[in-house]
């Protein structure tokens, strides 16, 4: 037979059934996160920025050099699920990622970057912030704006127009992914094997 081994993390279709929400939620079957998404993988770290969308990484026993994320497709879970539920301590939001294949890490990153680029802050979200974060949102929100070219076209946003992503502030990148039952329990009111919650940092 030769080395046909397969790592299980490989994308592809051939890794036993999909489990829907309500399969899991019945066989309240344990997920392995792709140790990726956990930050633990020895060989790529993952590096994904919130504001840009941009992926990539590096080995951290190379950081002199960038390395393309080429693991996008592999599955996020094993077994595979169709729907994630991400949520983190820094924002009030809870992400769901879906999809009838099985999610990938590709989805993850997308599907994070999208909720946080694409939606804004309402303006009740708006007012229970401080004062002064307030302040630091608004700041920030011109920062991302004026990084991106946006500025210049469209001027300064409509008052309590911020996106999402401006919520939270400094820490724009993805570090990892974890359970925290607890804290999910006191945040959702329950806990289910496919709610993780998303460490950010600067």
């Amino acid at each position: 037979m030769g080395d046909s081994a397969v790592n299980k993390w490989s994308a592809g279709m051939s890794y036993g059934p999909v489990l829907s929400q309500t399969d899991l939620y019945l066989l309240n079957t344990e997920l392995q996160l792709n140790p990726i998404l956990q930050g633990t993988s020895g060989a790529f770290h993952l590096l994904f920025n919130l504001v840009t969308g941009s992926t990539g990484g590096f080995n951290p026993e190379a950081r002199d050099r960038d390395i393309p994320f080429t693991a996008k497709d592999e599955p996020a879970t094993l077994p595979r699920v169709t729907d994630l539920i991400i949520i983190t301590e820094l924002s009030p939001w809870c992400t769901i990622v879906h999809n009838d294949r099985g999610v990938t890490m590709s989805d993850v990153c997308s599907t994070i970057w999208k909720e946080y680029t694409e939606n804004y802050i309402t303006e009740g979200e708006y007012n229970c912030l401080p004062p002064r974060l307030q302040e630091q949102v608004k700041r920030v929100s011109q920062n991302n704006q004026n990084a991106g070219g946006w500025g210049m076209y469209y001027g300064t946003p409509a008052p309590n127009r911020y996106k999402r992503v401006d919520w939270l502030r400094d820490k724009i990148f993805f570090d990892g992914l974890l359970k925290k039952d607890m804290y999910t329990l006191s945040r959702l009111g329950f806990k289910a094997p496919n709610i993780f919650v998303m460490n950010l940092a600067s």
